[in-house]
């Protein structure tokens, strides 16, 4: 036990064993790994606990101060951010992005779950963030049968101590996970602990005929699924998402948008832009399926948010050539809402496009689609490879 445990009545590991058994995502196979590599020993002293969505972290938690406090956050069903800004922010505030974390459990044992380890399999994982998911896997296959790949010298350092601690001894290299570790190849199962809005071809490549990559992938606009794909023959791997997501970047993938003010008449809103109103809601564009949709038919597109006062706020859509830009107003109980589009394209018409296609659709979720990566492309289908979701704008 670690001085946190006793004085956090109801919090531990058999508390969130509990709820993960509720949800259906801690099977019985992994149940032996969960009990035998516990997640405390594979956190550090200070960390921002998020929510369940994900998307928001809290302040720090220091257990040097509040052990009590950060015993029940590790055993909380919650990702915990434990790095910002590469390392570059060591303050005890939030900094700018979250650059590594321990995942939310819900999510590491459903992605586990669809990995469909067996017995002698070889499996490559990209992202090794604190050494949890890594060492959850070399419990079940042997150290031996695991190599995780971390881009940051100093998160790979303080997980290669943690596995030491706990015994266990995958290996751990320190390289761009985009490349994966092809010396270990061929792997039967990848999987990724970071998002990615392509599919590295290195990890197919390195994936045995019939072997499977898991990983969460979602467009630049936002909305993120876990794909998991299959490798054939033809070098060609492609299967459906089976769950929402939300993971950060691939450091080598992480998006590059231009500024909003660099935009023609952006900075003295509305310059010459055409005024009109829109029925569709500016806040429909926030919901994470939707945001999927939209950025996988406009692969271009990218959004900020204006905030002002009472909850309302002005969503701005971008592209990434920087010469067109749209703006939808959103205010609480309005049915009708001021566009403005200013550009060669007019981007609040294609998102109106993107959803009545969805609507035409029958409204799919994520476990509709599917991803086909080929060495030259990659491409999104709904219900079957052979129908690929169409793109637009670019």
């Amino acid at each position: 036990m670690t001085e946190a445990e006793p004085s956090t009545k109801g919090a531990g590991p058999e508390g969130l064993a509990s709820v993960l058994l509720e949800k259906g995502v801690l099977t019985s196979d992994w149940l032996p790994a969960y009990k035998a590599v516990p997640r405390d020993a594979f956190v550090p002293d200070r960390l921002w606990p998020g929510t369940a969505g994900g998307n928001r972290q809290g302040e720090v938690i220091d257990r040097n101060t509040d052990p009590a406090l950060w015993w029940a956050k590790v055993y909380s069903d919650v990702p915990l951010t434990t790095q910002w800004d590469d390392g570059a922010h060591t303050g005890s505030g939030k900094g700018r992005i979250p650059t590594s974390s321990n995942s939310m459990p819900k999510m590491v044992f459903a992605m586990l779950e669809a990995l469909s380890v067996e017995r002698g399999d070889r499996v490559l994982e990209v992202g090794t963030g604190t050494g949890w998911n890594a060492a959850l896997l070399a419990y079940r296959l042997g150290s031996d049968n695991v190599v995780t790949v971390e881009v940051d010298p100093a998160v790979a350092a303080e997980a290669r101590r943690r596995f030491a601690a706990t015994g266990l001894t995958p290996l751990s290299v320190i390289g761009d996970g985009a490349r994966g570790h092809p010396q270990a190849a061929p792997y039967d199962r990848i999987i990724a602990t970071c998002g990615i809005s392509r599919v590295p071809y290195a990890w197919v490549e390195q994936t045995r005929i019939g072997g499977l990559i898991v990983a969460p992938w979602g467009p630049p606009y936002g909305g993120q699924a876990v794909a998991r794909l299959k490798v054939g023959e033809d070098g060609v791997a492609s299967g459906p998402f089976v769950m929402s997501s939300a993971f950060m970047r691939l450091r080598d993938q992480r998006d590059r948008f231009p500024a909003t003010a660099s935009f023609p008449g952006a900075a003295d809103w509305p310059g010459d832009g055409q005024r009109r109103t829109t029925g569709l809601s500016p806040d429909d564009m926030g919901d994470w399926h939707h945001m999927f949709t939209l950025g996988v038919q406009v692969p271009d597109l990218f959004c900020r948010v204006e905030w002002r006062q009472g909850g309302a706020y002005r969503l701005w859509l971008l592209e990434m050539s920087g010469q067109s830009w749209a703006t939808a107003d959103y205010e609480h109980g309005r049915t009708a809402y001021e566009v403005v589009e200013s550009g060669p394209r007019r981007l609040w018409s294609e998102a109106e496009a993107v959803m009545e296609w969805w609507r035409g659709q029958g409204e799919p979720r994520f476990e509709q689609y599917g991803l086909t990566v080929t060495p030259q492309a990659q491409r999104v289908w709904l219900g079957h490879p052979d129908n690929p979701v169409p793109v637009r704008g670019r």
